[in-house]
């Protein structure tokens, strides 16, 4: 797929000016700190804006135009997130994210896009439920234990959006031998063997969501960071 500029993701997306500008700052300040910190792979910064701003923009149609909150896990550099959060305004979003230092950057880059967001440092494991409209989660954990972090931030009419890789399918079939969920994918638009998988009224099946084995956080090719 052709590397996007910032012009051609505003083409594809449709976004605003005052939009595309805030997404611009992100860049610039996740290019500058990444060069001291490694928030993303040095490897996909010459890509950004089709890598990881686009493939996390992508979501933006998938929520609900009733959606008021927005959860996301593991947010890392911001991706999904904080580009979620530049797309649809309307929406209260809180980025939940365990090492300090990526806690910094989001909350400075949010700062210098001029947008309001939540940033929860703390383990998922740590915290206190809480319900949100949607959850979202990019590279974070295999789908049978992400279900199990996500379980605690859903409620009855809750949508999961979570960027996967080419071991979807397989995800999947292991997910449902511990999760009750109305499940589908929707083909991903920057990797021809990803997909999203859209999760609704998910629920334990037969365990206990803190008795789900451990999967590990090694991510399939293709869907990492």
């Amino acid at each position: 797929m052709p590397e996007l500029g910032p012009e051609d993701f505003a083409a594809k997306t449709g976004v605003s000016r005052e939009t595309l500008a805030r997404l611009k700052a992100y860049a610039d300040i996740l290019v500058d700190w990444n060069a001291r910190h490694n928030l993303v792979a040095k490897s996909t910064l010459p890509d950004l804006w089709s890598r990881h701003f686009w493939d996390s923009a992508q979501l933006a149609p998938l929520i609900p135009s009733s959606a008021r909150s927005l959860a996301d896990l593991g947010s890392g550099a911001g991706f999904p997130g904080l580009v979620l959060a530049a797309l649809r305004p309307e929406l209260s979003v809180t980025l939940h994210e365990a090492t300090t230092k990526k806690c910094a950057f989001l909350q400075l880059a949010a700062e210098r896009m001029g947008i309001p967001v939540a940033v929860q440092n703390a383990r998922l494991e740590d915290l206190s439920p809480g319900r949100f409209d949607v959850v979202t989660a990019r590279a974070l954990a295999p789908l049978p234990q992400l279900l199990g972090y996500a379980q605690k931030f859903v409620g009855p009419n809750s949508v999961c959006l979570f960027l996967k890789g080419q071991n979807v399918g397989v995800e999947l079939t292991e997910a449902h031998k511990y999760w009750n969920i109305k499940a589908s994918q929707v083909p991903s638009q920057t990797d021809l063997s990803a997909a999203i998988v859209v999760v609704r009224e998910l629920g334990p099946r037969h365990v206990e969501p803190q008795k789900t084995p451990h999967f590990g956080r090694r991510q399939p090719k293709g869907r990492r960071r």
